[in-house]
């Protein structure tokens, strides 16, 4: 069992779609979950109750005979294929309700808890004032004991709107369930999804904090394909490159690099535990998930944000505190201001 106070048990990794999901990064970071871990549905919520469909519409595809099906908005909950070393994973992807968040919350944790989940982490992204071409900063909130203390999470200090992540959460500590939060934030300025740098830094925290280890080396090479297109197309216009400039210097000045040599070790540590499984990958004799240790690499230092950095919400929720609009607080939802779309 990995040394993590996350998967000491079945725990469920959760996102939906909306306020709390800029650049669609949460959920695409579920998904690829879902992808690598081959997770099966197990149960959904009752979509009548939840949602208006004025709103979140059904889909409408063909299938492979050429039959035309309809896709409901929902919200689903999936169980990943364990192996020996770790306990079941459930995966929760959905859409933000419309309406009962009260009731919506209580089934999805009733459900949940039926099947032995006792930790929740629940992913966000929001937009904020933060270059490109640094790493994607991540904040880490809990007030779980266990989980601050392990994971140096950030003390909930938010006070204003929240979403149904910053709402489940509170019902999940209510309910005496471990929760944990992490937010990515995305620059504003590229806020069309895919945003793959931002959930290559959200997978690296749930690696962190989970001690699964997780094939990102396809995720790295999108990573730096969209950098370089974010470059080439900032260098054809200067005003945005001007911008990003000034981002850059903001963010170069106010956090000196970590370069301690434990910090070292740990970078090493994990690049070592993935080529093991990448190896592990080319080889299916070998086991699907092995530990990560504690080594993910440092987007940015949990419970201590700068300027730039997303602070702690309310409880479970990972967002900014109060501040001046331009300095990542959420404000009205103007665009640089760090503050995710406002429902509509």
């Amino acid at each position: 069992m990995p040394d993590s106070p996350v998967a000491t048990g079945p725990f469920a990794i959760v996102a939906f779609e909306g306020w709390n999901d800029a650049a669609d990064a949460a959920t695409q970071s579920v998904g690829l979950l879902m992808e690598q871990w081959d997770a099966v549905e197990v149960a959904s919520l009752d979509a009548d109750r939840f949602y208006d469909f004025q709103v979140s519409r059904p889909m409408v595809s063909l299938d492979e005979s050429g039959g035309r099906q309809l896709l409901w908005p929902n919200t689903r909950i999936y169980r990943t294929r364990t192996s020996a070393t770790m306990p079941d994973i459930y995966l929760v992807r959905g859409i933000e309700p419309s309406t009962r968040w009260k009731e919506f919350c209580h089934e999805l944790l009733g459900i949940l808890g039926d099947k032995g989940v006792r930790t929740i982490l629940c992913l966000g992204a929001l937009l904020a004032d933060v270059p490109h071409s640094r790493p994607i900063p991540v904040s880490v909130s809990s007030d779980h004991p266990e989980i601050f203390a392990a994971l140096d999470a950030g003390v909930p200090t938010y006070e204003g709107p929240t979403g149904i992540i910053g709402v489940l959460s509170q019902f999940a500590a209510d309910r005496n369930f471990g929760s944990l939060s992490l937010w990515a934030a995305v620059p504003h300025y590229v806020a069309q999804a895919p945003s793959p740098k931002a959930i290559l830094a959200l997978i690296h925290r749930v690696e962190l904090a989970t001690g699964c280890n997780i094939d990102v080396r396809e995720l790295n090479d999108d990573a730096e394909a969209w950098e370089r297109g974010v470059n080439e197309l900032a260098q054809g216009e200067p005003d945005i490159a001007q911008y990003v400039q000034q981002l850059e210097a903001a963010k170069d000045t106010s956090e000196l690099p970590e370069a301690s040599g434990e910090a070292i070790a740990r970078e090493f540590e994990q690049y070592l535990k993935r080529r093991e499984t990448g190896r592990a990958k080319d080889d299916p004799g070998k086991a699907e998930y092995t530990p990560a240790g504690d080594g993910a690499p440092q987007d940015a230092s949990p419970g201590e944000p700068t300027h730039d950095q997303p602070t702690d919400g309310a409880p479970g929720d990972g967002r900014p505190t109060d501040g001046a609009p331009g300095d990542d607080q959420p404000t009205d939802g103007a665009p640089g201001d760090g503050q995710p779309e406002q429902p509509r």
